[in-house]
């Protein structure tokens, strides 16, 4: 269905080629999206900053609208192929569109939208490496407000690879085997902090208990990005928009690193000889798109993401949950 795959991470430098080289501003060749998002008790608006500052003819994604009802009311879950079509038709993507993806964190929630393209076979489809903060930090344009309307396009309704996304029963029973003597059971890595994964640390959602599911794996999503301060001079144009600092993809070596101390090395060479399928969770399935990124910059195949993540699992009585032992 579509042409052959892009990167799964371009440059600021990069963009603005590509956006030099679309035909027109209005080009179904290229499409920016905004795909930015905020934990639920941050006291910014994705939408609103979206409308003060964002990259000239970019549209905005709104990733907890773009998605699937869940009986237990989680946000941005998987949407279903006919909503993903109708969106991307909305947004005037085609088949051969190439989709950049970025949001105002540098790397945070355009990993999980990018995973969302890539799920349903849209391999044109990358991140800006940076977001938006990277964006204005190389000196590129900016506009603000709403964006002009644009004529809709055709979509075709794609199909969901089933192995990208999994579920509560899946991970139940991947629970209760134990990776070490069973082969066929996959790794977990949880992309929440060490402390929350522990348990010593309370979860940011009310009334949810903290701790892990047994046999998952700490990997912390901060252990795969890198902050970068904004310069001076830029920062001073932006002071209402942007932080003083952003979050970019670490190196591939940085990557493999962090894989192999989180993992040990055993078990990380099983994850990128591709003998082991991996799954990243998280506390809501946002994060962990940023695991999800980097193994996939490292050539792993089998990741997938448990959509539900932390908060699925932890709300869900008799669910087996494991902490650290203080006595």
């Amino acid at each position: 269905m579509f042409r052959d795959a892009c990167p799964l991470v371009v440059t600021p430098a990069q963009l603005q080629v590509m956006r030099d080289g679309a035909k027109s501003a209005k080009s179904p060749e290229l499409v920016v999206l905004d795909a930015s998002w905020h934990m639920p008790n941050s006291p910014r608006n994705a939408d609103q900053d979206f409308k003060r500052i964002h990259i000239p003819q970019a549209r905005f994604l709104n990733i907890d609208r773009v998605a699937s009802f869940h009986p237990l009311g989680l946000p941005h879950m998987m949407p279903d192929a006919a909503m993903f079509r109708e969106f991307c038709g909305q947004m005037r993507i085609t088949p051969s569109t190439h989709v950049v993806l970025y949001d105002t964190h540098g790397v945070f929630s355009s990993p999980r939208a990018l995973y969302m393209f890539r799920a349903f076979g849209h391999t044109r489809s990358s991140i800006l490496d940076g977001g938006l903060p990277g964006w204005l930090a190389h000196g590129q344009e900016y506009e603000r407000g709403e964006p002009e309307r644009i004529e809709e396009s055709r979509y075709p309704l794609p199909q969901l690879d089933e192995q990208a996304v999994k579920d509560y029963d899946q991970i139940v029973a991947n629970v209760e085997r134990d990776p070490a003597k069973d082969p066929d059971a996959f790794y977990v890595l949880d992309a929440r902090s060490s402390e929350r994964f522990l348990g010593t640390s309370p979860e940011p959602r009310p009334g949810l208990s903290s701790g892990h599911m047994p046999h998952s794996i700490s990997l912390p999503f901060s252990h795969f990005i890198e902050s970068h301060t904004i310069p001076d001079d830029i920062a001073a144009k932006y002071t209402k928009e942007l932080p003083a600092t952003y979050t970019r993809l670490r190196s591939n070596q940085s990557l493999l690193s962090a894989l192999d101390e989180s993992l040990g090395p055993e078990r990380a060479k099983e994850v990128l000889d591709g003998k082991r399928q991996v799954v990243a969770s998280c506390g809501s399935g946002m994060t962990a798109g940023v695991i999800w990124l980097g193994l996939k910059m490292l050539g792993v195949e089998q990741v997938g993401i448990y959509d539900e993540s932390w908060t699925g699992y932890a709300m869900r009585v008799g669910s087996k949950i494991e902490k650290v032992d203080l006595l």
